[in-house]
């Protein structure tokens, strides 16, 4: 480790044949040291024992020409300083870069190192965060961020109508930001304590037994020009499951003589296998299915041009222009998962199975009794529950209407 007197000229000239680290003489700046590897890569190094540490560690400051001399002088000596007074100058950098740090910028590693990775949901959050938080308050600096701004974020979006995605929206900024807390680079959540906008709350709706029978007799007539929309409007009351789910039904998924449907974790909301009992009547609807979509068909409900699975959204906005021709309350596919799940509870059927059925893991998984020490599947109750859903569903009539 040579102690040399550090100049400009001997910085921009010095080369190594392995890597050497060349500490600067001064006393002012004891510690620092010019690495310069190899390939000839210079780096600005600080080498101190850190307050109440005995072991040695070393910092980076910096890359030579883009931190000169100078400058490398200069922020070890604040580095020093801050160990005077007790600080580990690694965490004040740290701090210091936080508080530089644009909304923009944590929206973005958000993103990059965890939803996109991890969250089926990735691409709406990051259509969410895109067209309404970026362009309002992308510019803010972490340490300006205010609970204003989230009300900044989420009041246009109320102003527009839109109150569901208004919460959205808020939960999406408030995971962020607490997402950022976790990792260490802000140190408090300001949108703590915070609610949701008022009316934002997801829909509680159900249908009644009557109004069951309703939709499925008026299938036929009300959906005539989407057989596909028809069934997998079927499959979400006779199984439970996501609209998305059932629109996006691979044939690999099934074994019919199993009487399964395994969706991959690839494709659930929280990104965990799930395996699904079927009922005589579920893999009656889904043979008439396959039967349409042809031998060979990849998926149980392709486009029609071949490309893909019929897409969720196609079905919502299907349902949407045929609401008026069922004569109905407004509803949706997924309050056909509700109205199931509220009706197993109706004949029964305990929370920890309905849970298991509807793959909701913050009830399957809750605590460390069912998230550790209970491994049950719960296979044999998930299979009498929909069997027992299947044989109501009958009774009313609707199963014996032709799909």
């Amino acid at each position: 480790m040579p102690r040399v007197s550090l100049t400009d000229r001997f910085v921009g000239g010095v080369k190594s044949t392995d890597q050497t680290d060349y500490f600067d003489d001064s006393a002012s700046t004891r510690g620092l040291a010019l690495r310069v590897s190899k390939g000839g890569r210079k780096t600005w190094t600080l080498l101190f024992t850190p307050p109440g540490v005995g072991k040695r560690a070393r910092m980076t400051l910096g890359t030579y020409p883009a931190t000169s001399l100078a400058r490398a002088r200069t922020l070890a000596i604040e580095a020093r300083a801050h160990l005077q007074q007790g600080q580990d100058p690694r965490a004040v950098l740290a701090a210091q870069a936080a508080g530089a740090m644009t909304v923009a910028a944590i929206i973005e590693s958000f993103l990059e190192k965890h939803a996109r990775p991890n969250l089926r949901s990735a691409k709406e959050i990051e259509r969410r965060l895109a067209k309404n938080v970026t362009p309002v308050i992308g510019s803010v600096k972490l340490s300006d961020l205010h609970r204003r701004d989230m009300n900044r974020a989420v009041d246009p979006v109320l102003k527009r109508g839109r109150r569901v995605e208004a919460g959205r929206v808020f939960e999406d900024l408030r995971a962020v930001i607490r997402w950022a807390v976790a990792r260490g680079d802000m140190d408090h959540n300001p949108f703590d304590g915070m609610k949701k906008p008022i009316g934002s709350t997801p829909r509680e709706r159900t249908l009644s037994d009557d109004e069951i029978v309703k939709v499925w007799t008026d299938l036929p007539l009300a959906l005539a020009r989407s057989p596909a929309c028809q069934r997998i409007v079927k499959l979400c009351l006779v199984t439970g499951q996501r609209v998305g789910e059932v629109s996006g039904l691979e044939t690999a998924e099934l074994n019919l003589d199993a009487r399964t449907w395994i969706i991959p974790g690839a494709r659930t909301k929280n990104g965990h296998k799930h395996v699904v009992p079927l009922s005589d009547s579920a893999i009656e609807i889904i043979r008439q299915a396959l039967a349409d979509a042809g031998k060979d068909a990849e998926f149980v409900f392709p486009n029609k041009d071949g490309t893909g699975s019929l897409s969720p959204l196609v079905v919502a906005k299907t349902l949407l222009r045929a609401q008026e021709r069922f004569g109905l309350a407004r509803w949706t596919a997924h309050d056909l998962r509700r109205s199931a799940a509220s009706g197993m509870a109706r004949l029964g059927v305990p929370p920890i199975v309905r849970g298991h059925i509807l793959n909701h893991r913050t009830i399957t998984k809750a605590g460390v009794t069912l998230g550790v020490y209970n491994q049950y599947d719960y296979a044999k109750e998930k299979r009498e529950a929909l069997e027992r859903w299947a044989s109501w569903l009958v009774g009313l009539g609707v199963l014996a209407v032709a799909a």
